[in-house]
């Protein structure tokens, strides 16, 4: 329920994350810079069909909750609480 004079808008790139080709920024760098570490660098040209199917599963994951590397990020870096 809103009162007369206390809506404010807010522009959705506020809220949405920074994407480059349908998956999070950082992760599409991450890709790029693997695959050509690894194709241009190393001549294992056997890293693009690899950085195709990281990239496929990237977008996937992405377009069922823009916020799935979030929150595996956190989830990484979050101790265990009981001890083994």
């Amino acid at each position: 329920m809103a009162t007369d004079g206390f809506d404010i808008p807010i522009h959705r790139s506020l809220t949405q994350q920074i994407m480059l080709a349908g998956v999070p920024r950082d992760i599409a760098i991450l890709n790029g810079t693997f695959v050509a570490t690894f194709g241009l660098g190393l001549h294992s040209f056997w890293s693009i069909p690899v950085g195709l199917i990281i990239y496929t599963l990237a977008v996937v994951a992405t377009k069922k909750d823009p916020q799935f590397f979030g929150c595996f990020r956190r989830h990484i870096k979050q101790k265990n609480y009981y001890g083994t």
